[in-house]
């Protein structure tokens, strides 16, 4: 066996690979060269072949255990890999393949259905309480009069001869071959000579279906769901399709999202965010009293735990409520007395804030008072 080289080292794993390692590996250096993406090329096809007989051995564990105690002369004669062709490959390998490009060799089995798409719209206090929606939707069933077979009752399809019956063909050359669906029947494997009246030989029919579809509590906007077995119907004995939905939450009137926080902005008076106040502040369960406490700035964020959306392991997000003080567009004659009356106040006591901005402003504008210019004698 000169000249092969070390099958560990062909897939670039460790000699203790588990199988998932192993598999990943393969389909990563299948993936780089196949044929189809190297054509003409005759050293990728070589190290295709090569990755492609590296995994046949150390993905079986028999061979895997004869291959380290005895190398390669440990799989002479006894079911090492051979690979003449890409037949043998597909064969060998068709579910990794199938994965990779969409289909292997073997799996003639009744073709499943295809899966279906609906969006649903929710409110936030709904994505916030978790429950169900019920959606109408159109899908394909097996015809009821004849049970999915395409065929007029009493008759029954015929075996297409181009497939022989597999629903697929492969065609190519050389080392490369390619699985498509048989033109000749349109991958059923069957050909319909006398079709059902009531599909016209399609054995589907069109059904409208209502179905309850759930989301839970702390949904995320265009968060996505399956519903496994609600798609479409498959051919006779194949399994349905899926039903994917997408949920929407609509924006708020009041709170904005932020993950599992909820943010409000509030409006309040000069005098209560000055002296302070009992303030009614709005959840997603109703209002609730907060004492704002005195002096509070514009702007200024206040936490209220366990008041947002519902997250992980039981827990809640917070409300944060911003406040904004609003100043009053149009005064009574009383409130602009006491306004001008605090305003006189206001400049005999300045802030410190105000104090230490006003010096700073003083002495910024020391240093550009104008020159007076020599006088020209």
């Amino acid at each position: 066996m000169a000249g092969k080289r070390d099958y560990y080292e062909v897939l670039g794993v460790a000699k203790d690979a588990g199988e998932e390692d192993i598999k990943r590996s393969f389909r990563k250096l299948a993936m780089q060269y196949h044929p189809d993406r190297n054509v003409g090329d005759k050293e990728a096809e070589e190290k295709f072949k090569e990755a492609a007989e590296a995994y046949d051995v150390l993905s079986n564990r028999d061979k895997r255990h004869r291959y380290d105690r005895y190398g390669h002369a440990g799989l002479e004669n006894n079911g090492g890999p051979v690979f003449r062709d890409a037949a043998s490959v597909f064969d060998l390998f068709g579910d990794i393949f199938g994965d990779i490009f969409g289909g292997g060799r073997g799996r003639h089995g009744p073709r499943g259905g295809r899966d279906l798409q609906v969006g649903i719209e929710i409110e936030l206090v709904e994505a916030a309480r978790g429950g169900t929606k019920t959606v109408t939707i159109t899908r394909e069933e097996n015809c009821p009069e004849c049970s999915g077979q395409g065929a007029r009752e009493g008759t029954s399809p015929v075996r297409c001869r181009r497939c022989g019956g597999h629903g697929v063909v492969l065609h190519g050359q050389g080392f490369f071959r390619i699985q498509q669906p048989c033109p000749g029947c349109g991958g059923r494997g069957a050909i319909i000579t006398d079709p059902c009246l009531r599909c016209f030989g399609h054995g589907r029919v069109e059904v409208n279906c209502t179905l309850p579809i759930g989301f839970p509590p702390g949904v995320e906007d265009c968060a996505g769901y399956r519903l496994p077995g609600e798609g479409h119907a498959g051919a006779p004995g194949g399994p349905r399709g899926d039903l994917l939905y997408r949920v929407r939450v609509r924006e708020h009137t009041i709170f904005e999202r932020d993950g599992p926080n909820l943010i409000c902005r509030l409006p309040i008076t000069f005098s209560q965010a000055a002296l302070g106040s009992d303030i009614e502040v709005p959840t997603l369960d109703g209002t609730i009293k907060f004492p704002l406490p005195r002096g509070t700035q514009t702007n200024e964020a206040i936490r209220i735990p366990g008041k947002g959306m519902p997250a992980a392991r039981g827990h809640r997000g917070d409300l944060l409520v911003q406040v904004i003080v609003e100043t009053p567009q149009k005064l009574t004659k009383r409130q602009e007395e006491l306004l001008r009356e605090l305003a006189e106040i206001d400049q005999k006591h300045v802030s410190p804030q105000r104090r230490s901005f006003l010096e700073k402003l003083r002495d910024l504008f020391a240093g550009e008072a104008p020159q007076e210019k020599p006088s020209s004698s």
